[in-house]
């Protein structure tokens, strides 16, 4: 039987479009280590529900000889399936047609999904690997980035969005992917900066490669503008994945359940004793976390960034929460400006999308010191303060050691709307640590006294049992229960149960003005 000829047009144009920049380009991309634009989308997705839209579309520009030179999708593959049964919209940009790089066509492809999925209320994922800005464009280019960031940011806190970053990602490029929600880098082969190692030779005389600039590793742990660091592109994908698990659609859903096979009743004897005796002496927030937790599964946010706070995605009786936790292992837990700003950020995430928020709190302070007053501790500090007040989902609060001065406030107090706010009998909640008030307190007695060291002991240790425990909180209503550490899951689980009817709502207004 002979083939319609209009069919058999549609299917080579369909078959150019597929092979991108063409074979010895693809060849290119797998040497270097990258997958292609389809094998990524592939991979994300669930087998087969990828629907491909403007699959046909080219540019229309003819200077610089660009007229003869046009590839079916323009150098991004734009549309929508599912994962794990769920609806998303995904754009992955193929660095084997021009570099990946944005001219009108392409940019009119990406704010067609968005646009798609603001309209249907679903997440979008951007697969990023782009050369940047279509110089033969020119202006045309760069107003396609501003239309692109315009529905980032009025899709901010209605839809998911989350960006991966598979290779370059450079001058305005870079902008779209930090509106979004998280983004994620791939170790070796993903880079994101504004201007490369080339221009800041030029400008600064500094030699840095591009890893050193502005590798996954580099905006994981310095930076901290990436969320997660992969270790190659499945695992990427594969964790985007994982992410879009304990998140909704938008912001009008809750987060998916699955069916727990934790007991929510269960005890932990072993968290009796985490805490130890020696109030100095540091103990690791994560293994509290993994011991509460359903079946122990802590997705982490953030990992390498400011690990004084702890941030990340958990269950409790299969119900999703974002988890912000003190880590004593890590400057004793204290909050400084990294932290600060890394806590605020996802605690406003899990806000916009109806997720509670768990907060265990082992906090001895705000980092002292004229790097952090210079940097503005006050005004980072301030944001997650605001953060914490102004979110309305159900917040849940555990004080596990030290909640001291203003950090007590901060890490979701009763006084900031916390819903639920329990101590353990180790919680020592105070304006300061005992050292610091015996010394300011008790200043002319200890100068006059015969051995200062040993009156100090003395009134430090009388100071520590009539300040540095929960029964003081307790008995103001600050605590609503001082419970052993063992009956902590059960406890927060009856707590977020009571609470998933919660309604809250904030002042009418058109927006806040969050310290930034």
């Amino acid at each position: 039987m002979t083939l319609d000829p209009k069919i058999e047009e549609l299917r080579r144009r369909k078959a150019q479009a597929r092979m991108g920049g063409g074979p010895e380009r693809i060849e290119r991309q797998h040497k270097a280590g990258k997958l292609t634009a389809r094998e990524r989308i592939e991979l994300l997705l669930d087998d087969g529900s990828f629907q491909e839209l403007d699959v046909l579309v080219e540019h229309n520009e003819t200077n610089f000889g660009m007229a003869s030179n046009r590839i079916p999708g323009d150098g991004v593959v734009t549309g929508y399936g599912t994962i794990d049964g769920r609806l998303v919209y995904v754009f992955a940009q193929d660095f084997t047609v021009f570099g990946g790089s944005l001219g009108r066509a392409h940019a009119n492809k990406i704010c067609k999904i968005l646009d798609l999925a603001m309209q249907n209320g679903a997440p979008v994922i951007g697969l990023q690997d782009s050369g940047g800005a279509r110089i033969q464009e020119g202006v045309v280019s760069l107003g396609g980035y501003a239309d692109i960031f315009l529905r980032n940011t009025l899709a901010s806190g209605v839809i998911p969005q989350i960006s991966a970053i598979m290779g370059p990602s450079a001058g305005g490029a870079v902008y779209s992917p930090a509106i979004t929600d998280f983004i994620f880098m791939v170790k070796n082969t993903s880079y994101m900066y504004v201007t490369g190692p080339d221009v800041v030779k030029t400008v600064t005389h500094e030699e840095v490669t591009h890893e050193e600039l502005g590798g996954a590793m580099v905006h994981s742990s310095k930076s901290g503008v990436a969320h997660f660091a992969a270790e190659n592109e499945p695992h990427c994908l594969e964790m985007i994945r994982t992410l879009l698990s304990y998140i909704p659609q938008n912001n009008m859903e809750d987060p998916p359940y699955q069916t727990p096979l934790d007991d929510p009743l269960r005890m932990e004897e072993a968290l009796d004793s985490i805490v130890p005796d020696n109030p100095n002496k540091p103990y690791d927030m994560k293994e509290v976390i993994r011991l509460i937790v359903d079946d122990g599964v802590f997705f982490e946010v953030q990992e390498h960034f400011a690990q004084n706070i702890i941030i990340g995605f958990a269950r409790f009786n299969g119900r999703s929460v974002g988890i912000v936790a003190n880590q004593p292992a890590v400057l004793a837990g204290v909050l400084d400006i990294d932290a600060s700003v890394k806590a605020a950020r996802f605690v406003r995430f899990c806000d916009a999308f109806n997720i509670p928020i768990v907060t265990l709190v082992d906090v001895p302070g705000f980092l002292p010191g004229v790097a952090q007053e210079h940097g503005g501790i006050i005004r980072h500090g301030a944001k997650l303060l605001y953060a914490y007040a102004e979110a309305t989902v159900p917040k849940v609060t555990v004080i596990t050691r030290k909640a001291y001065g203003g950090a007590y406030d901060v890490m979701s107090s009763k006084h900031l709307r916390g819903d639920i706010n329990y101590a353990w009998p180790s919680a020592e909640i105070a304006v300061m640590g005992p050292q610091g008030a015996v010394n300011i307190i008790f200043r002319r007695e200890l100068a006059e006294a015969e051995d200062p060291e040993k009156r100090r002991e003395e009134l430090v240790a009388e100071y520590r049992e009539r300040f540095a425990n929960p029964y003081v909180a307790a008995a103001r209503g600050y605590i609503d229960d001082v419970i052993e550490p063992h009956q902590t899951r059960p406890k927060i689980i009856s707590a977020l149960e009571m609470l998933r009817n919660k309604r809250v709502k904030n002042p009418p207004k058109k927006h806040g003005n969050i310290p930034l």
